[in-house]
């Protein structure tokens, strides 16, 4: 395996050795159309284009309309139409993410991607892995609050031959705010069950750098017995840029006029730091094992640091070397005021560095990089532990029929010190019918290997499965794009087959739940997502829509007990209308229906009124208006209505 990333590597040093300038003589265009023309000039000029950006990533440049893959944008502006307090509200309002919540606002949250389980989901803050590995309980333990997230990117569908594994169904990539003005903004809200929730968050923006700071906290005493909380984040991030942006022309053009202009080819290099804490106490009411279990009690601390040094040379070459850390330490307690009957602590870290390379040359366009990482874990339940793991990925995306076809190969391998190491191959298509409308497909090989937790875990009515082989999947679809300013349109079909997929199964309800590898878990289904922003009329200003079907099969014997595998959502709606009653009020309606097939369907109303001038904000918000009794796991049955009012002001300086 060693040999191999060896061979990875010199693989794309090879293919960097091709570069070249890839500016059509006497101009600055690109001959790779792909890039969007702000990435195509990037570094360079500012320039006036139509709305539209690049998904964000270390790997290849592909602008949003051109992915091969089914992706979902959360703008902030979506953000603000929601009565969401928490991520994990964010994404259950939206087709094929399966958010399955224990308690109120985001204090326990599960998120699965089209049908999977929590444990098949990468979440990224900024890119930095937030995969546990003793649980992927702890995936949505975010140290953000929403009013610090720029958009929310999601990869419905395989994400490991280029993310590695833990990314099976998909990918979460939460972007966070870089402040183009210096400012302050205070937000204060209040509620039903005691709520309370106070935001302190500032930019700072230099000439040479951009700061971001953001403090949380949120508490209630809960809706019913031991469901109180108290969440406390804190977040920031900076933008330092070191040298090769004092000769950025100061000028703006269109792209008719941009012919002519030299490129400059100076190094530039940058330096993009990022820290996040978040603590989370909470009372567990039936939260695990039982809901006739009431006292339980859980207290989390999440930690992650990252440092990346990016080099950038006009927009043809750019590679960055990074380091990241994250721990996380969850105490669990079966009696809240008895811990001595049952307790579990677990500390774990993890730390890497990686490497990631962009370049444009004439025969299209590479990514290459490498990640080398180590896990260490203590508990009192698991023991003491230790992984090291080490991953390298290529990819080179290839320009057919003048352009309108782009094929995307590539390749991940990764060495695991306590499994075998494993080779992930994977191909991205995007066909451009015009300049609104693309097709795409993707197939690839998916992958993750078991938590600690899967392997290791005794308790009162769980025990882990020390024999338990790694999850391997084949996921491919096809869909089409129809994009512009306005209108965004994306339908697909997916089917992923799975093998040796993990789940926690019992044949009754007197046995403990295990893990064990199912034979077969295969999925298949559709999934339609639309927003429609409507500038042209006086009262609406957008209409969100989103449907997902699924069907899974297993060879499992269906009189087994599935704890979380086979719970998927088979019909899932969801919609949203925004009213605009004045330049500055906006209503807005939320609606999503689910269908789980093993659980009561269910609809819930949430709605939400506002002023904002871009200075004072003053909203309600009610949640679950219907007061609709359901359960999004069969464990605990979610808040009733729930009432909340806020205000907010923000202090700029331009």
């Amino acid at each position: 395996m060693k040999k191999l990333i060896f061979l990875i590597a010199i693989i794309s040093i090879s293919s960097f050795s091709l570069a070249q300038d890839t500016i059509k003589p006497g101009t600055n265009q690109s001959t790779d159309p792909n890039l969007v023309p702000s990435l195509q000039l990037i570094n360079r000029i500012p320039i006036q284009v139509l709305e539209e950006f690049s998904v964000a990533s270390d790997r290849i440049y592909t602008s949003y309309p051109r992915e091969g893959k089914s992706v979902l944008i959360i703008s902030a502006e979506e953000m603000k139409n929601t009565s969401a307090v928490s991520i994990s509200e964010i994404l259950v309002q939206y087709a094929g993410i399966d958010i399955r919540q224990r308690g109120p606002n985001g204090v326990q949250a599960d998120v699965g991607i089209r049908g999977s389980t929590f444990d098949q989901v990468l979440v990224l803050i900024n890119g930095v892995r937030m995969s546990d590995p003793q649980t992927g309980h702890h995936s949505l333990n975010i140290p953000v609050d929403i009013s610090a997230i720029d958009r929310i990117e999601v990869i419905k569908g395989a994400g490991a031959r280029v993310y590695g594994q833990n990314a099976l169904a998909g990918v979460i990539n939460i972007i966070t705010k870089n402040p183009k003005d210096t400012f302050v903004s205070i937000k204060a809200v209040g509620g039903d069950f005691n709520l309370s929730d106070v935001t302190v968050a500032a930019g700072f923006k230099g000439k040479n750098s951009s700061n971001l700071i953001s403090i949380n906290n949120g508490a209630s005493q809960g809706y019913k017995f031991n469901t109180d909380y108290n969440i406390t984040n804190a977040f920031i991030s900076s933008e330092i840029k070191l040298s090769g942006y004092d000769n950025e022309p100061k000028i703006n053009v269109t792209l008719e006029n941009a012919n002519g202009l030299k490129p400059i080819t100076e190094w530039k290099t940058k330096l993009t730091l990022m820290g996040g804490f978040t603590e989370r106490k909470f009372g567990a009411n039936g939260f695990y094992s039982s809901p006739l279990f009431k006292d339980q009690y859980e207290e989390i601390q999440t930690s992650v640091a990252s440092a990346k040094l990016s080099f950038f040379k006009s927009y043809n070459t750019k590679f960055n070397v990074s380091a990241y850390w994250r721990r996380n330490q969850d105490e669990y307690v079966f009696l809240r005021f008895q811990p001595e009957v049952f307790r579990n602590m677990h500390i774990n870290n993890t730390g890497g560095v990686n490497f990631n390379m962009k370049n444009n040359n004439k025969l299209g366009q590479t990514g290459f990089g490498i990640d080398i990482s180590q896990v260490w874990i203590q508990s009192n339940n698991l023991g003491k532990r230790e992984r090291k793991i080490q991953t390298a990925f290529l990819e080179h995306r290839f320009n057919f029929f003048k352009n309108r076809l782009a094929v995307t190969p590539g390749v991940q391998a990764s060495y695991f010190s306590d499994f075998d190491g494993v080779i992930l191959p994977g191909i991205d298509l995007n066909y451009r019918v015009n300049n609104d409308i693309n097709l795409f497909a993707n197939a690839g090989y998916t992958y993750r290997i078991p938590t600690y937790t899967d392997l290791f875990y005794v308790g009162r009515t769980n025990i882990g499965n020390p024999n338990l082989n790694p999850e391997i999947a084949l996921s491919y679809e096809a869909g089409a794009r129809f994009y512009n300013r306005n209108i965004t349109l994306q339908a697909s079909y997916f089917v992923r087959e799975g093998n040796n997929i993990i789940d926690w199964t019992r044949p009754d309800a007197s046995s403990p739940w295990q893990p064990n590898n199912l034979i077969k878990l295969n999925t298949s289904g559709v999934d339609f997502d639309g927003q429609v922003k409507i500038p042209w009329t006086k009262w609406v200003s957008r209409i969100g829509f989103g449907y997902t079907f699924l069907d899974q099969a297993t060879t499992v014997d269906n009189g087994l007990l599935s704890l979380y595998a086979l719970e998927n959502l088979k019909n899932q709606v969801t919609s949203l209308i925004v009213f605009k009653y004045h330049e500055n009020i906006s209503h807005s309606f939320n609606y999503r229906y689910s269908d789980r097939v093993n659980l009561d369907d269910y609809s819930i109303l949430d709605t939400k009124l506002s002023y904002n001038n871009g200075k004072l904000l003053v909203y309600g918000e009610i949640s679950n208006l219907l007061d609709q009794k359901y359960q999004e796991t069969d464990l605990v049955i979610m808040p009733g209505r729930w009432f909340r009012i806020g205000v907010g002001y923000t202090f700029t300086k331009k």
